[in-house]
């Protein structure tokens, strides 16, 4: 699991990354909101950890702009304890989960997993598209126009983790862990070649590619 913690209070980021890590959780902090949502954007994450009070860009601002723009990557939100306004309306906007300062360790890293565990049933729960391509994820059917083909599962798979990425750099360690598992013999070489296909499949679109970022992964964009 992958997850970014936006808080901007050192002695509180460190520990939370450190735990995390205890836990055999990749984790990385990012210390504004700004920069948060840069990184958020950037880079695939099974959690966000995002604090409201922020210097540069809000919490909440940060949330909004993800959720506006289809990053639908679970997030946990970090409250002050009397900012029940503030946690309502985290939720309205798309928050998944949030949890009040100050916290035990052990919740928190209970709430990170549990987030991290619906990440990867909402892969397998909705039809997604961009442009004038759409997967349903359920049937592994592909439309590209008038066209529709049901693709390999791991294709599908892949294209799925493109799509609710857009614009986002999907790193090929990402997709050899959630598409194969940790444990295969799947390599990198095994991600291009399956990316190869996927290209072929997307072929016919007018406004998609899928665009390779040399050392860091690929990226679906659409015009």
């Amino acid at each position: 699991m992958n997850v970014l913690v936006i808080e901007d209070e050192v002695n509180i980021a460190k520990p939370l990354c450190r735990m995390l890590e205890k836990n055999n959780i990749t984790a990385e902090s990012v210390n504004d909101g700004l920069s948060g949502y840069l990184q958020a954007r950037r880079s695939t994450y099974d959690v966000i950890v995002l604090d409201i009070m922020l210097p540069e860009m809000d919490g909440l601002s940060v949330l909004k702009k993800l959720r506006e723009e289809s990053v639908f990557t679970p997030i946990l939100l970090l409250t002050a304890k009397d900012s029940t306004e503030d946690k309502v309306r985290g939720l309205e906007l798309g928050a998944d989960d949030y949890l009040t300062k100050p916290f035990a360790m052990d919740e928190f890293i209970a709430r990170v997993k549990a987030l991290g565990r619906r990440q990867v049933a909402v892969f397998t729960s909705r039809t997604i598209g961009a442009g004038d391509i759409m997967l349903d994820t359920a049937t592994a059917t592909l439309t590209v126009g008038e066209h529709s083909e049901v693709l390999p599962s791991k294709e599908a798979r892949m294209l799925e983790i493109l799509l609710k990425n857009k614009g986002a750099i999907v790193s090929k360690d990402y997709l050899l862990d959630k598409v194969w598992g940790l444990d295969s013999e799947a390599t990198d070489n095994t991600v291009e070649i399956y990316m190869h296909y996927l290209r072929k499949k997307i072929s016919g679109s007018e406004s998609v590619r899928i665009t390779t970022r040399r050392n860091l992964g690929y990226i679906l964009e659409e015009d």
